[in-house]
């Protein structure tokens, strides 16, 4: 049987290797982007040059032979689902018996008059890191249109060459529709700390350029002021990468819509990361959820399925790691940026340091729902297993020491927590001090 994985990234490569580990089925993977694998989340760590590409690249190029798995540096125009074939640009085609969709993400455009102008573009592809590359060269000024996590990443490649940047974000507070109110309001604070100049509850309205096409400028909506530029970064969002697929037959929806078992709606086809939408997502799940750890979740499940081993999709709880400069963000469970009526928060902030610890629970039966982390790093497995198993946030308080990153060496602050609480709710509850690492191992043997 051939098996067809349209899509290089952490997906697409995790599918490839667990169906070789389950199976001989002949397997080949496409790519138009690069001819190998490599880690997406470094493209930054190149730009500023503390990698070069080929050290961002996890297997040796010996490592695709080997395990018998082709590799095609090719661009998918179309496919033909019902013949099983694939047809490509250079007018060349491929059949298969089984076919993967691992396409990805582009980022958002949303219409605006000049996005399309030479020295434009977001920050997805390895071709944008070249782009970006090309264009810093003399550069006096960029703009980044949007927040979130690409943005900040963006505007700390630039501000690494002491280039200027100005950051336009809708929202009137940085990326407040994912994080809560406090620390949303300590990440507008850094950013302006780090000489960016960020701009609050504005859109872009157009893209001017100068008579070669190039981007010259942007005016924004709310004011019409005008502020030149030799780059603009679009970073709002990210959308499934699925337009070559319009009219083929596969349902869609934002993403390509899949089952408990990542099939489409075609018999024997699969889609899996950022380009697929789950028709039934798990509670306080998103249909589309363009993580890296879900992709390569996603990557595993679908080689069971390929290969006829039937395996549900399980996300699991919820979980996110990323950072905002210099500040380390960590975040567990269910935290909300508007949380509804039910979900009680304890949280404390350093008061000299970009430090916070915010745990939410259910106020009606005080279990514990999620760890949201700023500056502070705690143990994935520890607060999964104590979201798991609903534990009392007194409980959780008292054995706080169990879920520090490092205690031997970094500053702890299960104390400032516990007198924060017993202060707001009247308790006397006292730390436990069982922190030795034999604990902490029986600790996590423990199954739930």
């Amino acid at each position: 049987m051939h098996i067809v994985i349209i899509g290089n990234g952490i997906s697409g490569v995790t599918a490839a290797r667990w169906v070789r580990k389950l199976s001989e089925h002949k397997i080949t993977i496409i790519s138009s982007e690069t001819e190998y694998f490599y880690s997406r989340t470094a493209l930054m760590y190149i730009y500023m040059g503390h990698m070069r590409q080929q050290d961002t690249q996890p297997y040796e190029p010996w490592f695709w032979a080997k395990n018998r798995i082709e590799l095609l540096h090719k661009h998918v125009d179309s496919v033909a689902f019902e013949a099983k074939e694939l047809s490509f640009s250079d007018g060349s085609s491929l059949a298969f018996d089984k076919l993967i969709i691992a396409t990805g993400s582009k980022s958002n455009k949303f219409g605006w008059p000049g996005q399309d102008l030479n020295g434009v573009g977001g920050l997805y592809h390895i071709q944008d890191l070249e782009r970006m590359n090309k264009y810093s060269h003399g550069l006096q000024k960029a703009v980044i249109v949007g927040g979130g996590l690409i943005g900040i990443e963006m505007a700390e490649m630039f501000n690494s060459r002491k280039i200027p940047v100005t950051m336009l974000v809708r929202e009137e507070s940085y990326w407040n529709n994912v994080l809560p109110t406090e620390e949303s309001a300590m990440i507008n604070k850094h950013i302006k700390k780090h000489h960016i100049d960020l701009r609050l509850g504005v859109n872009l309205q157009e893209i001017t350029s100068d008579d070669n096409g190039n981007a010259n400028g942007i005016i924004i909506k709310e004011t019409g002021e005008k502020i030149d530029c030799g780059f603009v970064g679009l970073t709002a969002g990210v959308s499934p990468n699925i337009q070559f697929l319009k009219d083929s037959g596969l349902e869609t929806g934002r993403g390509i819509l899949v089952d408990k078992f990542l099939e489409t709606n075609i018999k024997d086809v699969y889609a899996i990361g950022d380009c697929a939408e789950q028709r039934s997502p798990m509670s306080g799940r998103r249909g589309v959820e363009a993580i890296w750890y879900t992709g390569r979740m996603m990557g595993e499940t679908v080689a069971y399925n390929v290969c006829d081993k039937a395996v549900s999709y399980d996300p699991g709880i919820w979980f996110n790691s990323a950072k905002f400069l210099d500040i380390e963000y960590q975040v567990y469970g269910n935290i909300q940026a508007k949380p509804p009526e039910n979900h009680g928060a304890l949280y404390w902030q350093h008061q000299t340091e970009n430090k916070s610890i915010r745990i939410v629970y259910d106020v009606e039966n005080m279990e514990v729902l999620g760890f949201n982390l700023m500056g502070i790093r705690y143990r994935h497995e520890v607060c999964e297993k104590w979201i798991k198993e609903r534990t009392p946030i007194e409980s959780v308080l008292k054995n706080l020491s169990l879920a520090n990153f490092d205690p031997e060496f970094y500053e702890d602050y299960e104390t400032e927590l516990v007198f924060l609480y017993n202060s707001i709710h009247g308790a006397n509850l006292k730390l436990e001090k069982k922190r030795k690492w034999d604990f902490v191992r029986k600790f996590l043997s423990q199954k739930v």
